[in-house]
């Protein structure tokens, strides 16, 4: 019986070999982002005690690097305008990237040291890898779509808000997100007003999840715009 012939350059598989590629690459931490050269693609890995995600640490924990909480892009200075001739060996979208994401922690974590929550223990940096690779541009989001659809990251699929950008002109009225519900803390979503969920509604919902029941995923249209080419170099 006859198949089809196999195509290294059909789409399916040229996502498979980045993904293939992608999990070769060493884990690192965040102290060490700013040694990163180039654009790509990255995946954030929990391995701590924040009760929520007891599971996926414990996950982490048992294999390093299995199981990612948040996969993104960087793409390169100028990739968001159409450029196609860009070198992805160079610059630093990857090293800005990762430093607003740690940011994001840090100021979670900075609260939840104020405010310890009630449930267990709060965000902390040291508790968090990275890995990433370097990507030609052209290839950077089919990498990216591959790793969420591999891996269904809770901060991609479920709780919305991680890699936002900074509010912009005309969005003053947006509710603070699912993820700045249950880790508050950020400077730039406080005059936000609150998200119809609460955080035991969030929590509720992670747990729905882990335990493999129908929840909502996240809607786009209802979440502000996440640019990859956004950064915030406080971190």
């Amino acid at each position: 019986m006859g198949s089809e012939p196999y195509d290294p350059l059909e789409r399916a598989n040229l996502a498979r070999s980045i993904a293939a590629e992608f999990e070769n690459r060493p884990l690192m931490s965040f102290s060490a982002v700013s040694s990163i050269v180039g654009a790509g693609v990255y995946a954030i890995y929990y391995q701590g005690g924040f009760k929520a995600y007891g599971e996926l640490a414990a996950r982490n924990i048992e294999r390093p690097g299995s199981a990612p909480i948040y996969v993104g892009k960087a793409i390169p200075s100028g990739g968001r305008k159409g450029e196609l001739t860009l070198d992805s060996a160079a610059g630093n979208a990857l090293s800005k990237r990762l430093r607003n994401h740690a940011t994001s922690i840090r100021q979670a974590a900075v609260f939840d040291r104020e405010n310890p929550p009630s449930d267990g223990a709060g965000l902390d940096i040291a508790d968090f890898s990275i890995r990433y690779l370097v990507v030609a541009d052209i290839w950077i989001p089919l990498g990216e779509s591959m790793l969420i659809q591999e891996f269904k990251p809770i901060w991609n699929v479920l709780i919305d808000g991680f890699g936002n950008n900074q509010p912009g002109k005309g969005r003053e009225m947006q509710v603070r997100s699912l993820w700045d519900t249950l880790h508050p803390g950020r400077t730039r979503v406080k005059k936000l007003p609150p998200n119809p969920l609460t955080r035991d509604q969030v929590v509720t919902r992670i747990n729905d999840f882990m335990n493999g029941k129908s929840v909502p995923s996240v809607d786009e249209r209802d979440s502000p715009v996440e640019d990859s080419s956004a950064v915030d170099d406080a971190g």
